[in-house]
């Protein structure tokens, strides 16, 4: 068991979406998101995530008991905390998502702060192939960011875009990235020039997506030293997917 913090995490709102029928999402429905999303900056407090199953219960005459089934999932509303920003653009689409009706995609990189980082050797293959000596201790759909220094990465990846592990040829040591989550995995087909390549990844499961809607936006008064903050509820209407 490994502790994590809160400090470092990130939020992102994407762009409007519409809510699939079955109210399930999983992470190919996230691949438009990738060029959308925007850092909500200022955040100071994180709220609760997580559904809670509602309770249908019966009383039963004959064994003076009730007894109580499991009904449906219903997500809490994720109560956030920023220092008002009306210069942020991801504070400012937070506050026209209050103001309509539409659901939003949002990110959470849990404890991004702490998130893995290393150096790595990517091969000129089909698929292109990263070794990330020591291990790296990811699944199929962590997201990994590349960092070239002193030139540019093998043709087929771009150093500072987001990539997803794919399943296929994972093992502790190794593994390949596609474009998209779930995508197909990248060739790589020129070496690159950089000296040396640094991989950076959050840790599997630290990473939540899903559908939402933002219902309200207040802020908060107080005596002379209070710092004036701004709180908004933010309300899952899909699972949450991780990666």
């Amino acid at each position: 068991m490994a502790l994590q913090a809160v400090a470092g995490s990130k939020i992102y709102i994407g762009t409007r979406v519409a809510l699939p029928t079955d109210l399930t999402v999983d992470l190919t429905d996230f691949a438009p998101q990738e060029t959308e999303w925007l850092q909500i900056n200022g955040w100071t407090n994180a709220g609760a995530l997580g559904d809670a199953r509602e309770a249908i219960s019966q009383n039963f005459i004959d064994a003076d008991r009730t007894e109580t089934i499991k009904g449906t999932k219903n997500a809490a509303e994720m109560q956030n905390v920023f220092a008002p920003d009306y210069s942020d653009p991801g504070q400012n689409r937070l506050r026209q998502a209050v103001d309509d009706c539409s659901n939003y995609a949002f990110k959470i990189e849990w404890g991004a702060g702490c998130a893995a980082n290393g150096p790595v050797t990517i091969s000129v293959a089909t698929p292109g192939v990263v070794t990330w000596p020591g291990g790296h201790g990811l699944k199929a759909g962590s997201p990994v960011i590349f960092a070239a220094t002193g030139g540019t990465l093998p043709t087929g990846l771009t150093a500072g875009t987001v990539y997803y592990v794919v399943a296929a040829g994972l093992t502790p040591t190794t593994f390949s990235v596609s474009a998209t989550p779930g995508g197909a995995a990248i060739a790589t087909t020129a070496a690159g020039t950089a000296t040396s390549i640094t991989a950076t990844a959050q840790p599997a499961g630290r990473t939540v997506m899903f559908y939402g809607i933002a219902l309200s936006a207040s802020e908060n008064g107080g005596e002379a030293n209070t710092a004036q903050m701004g709180t908004h509820s933010i309300k899952p209407n899909t699972n949450l997917v991780r990666v």
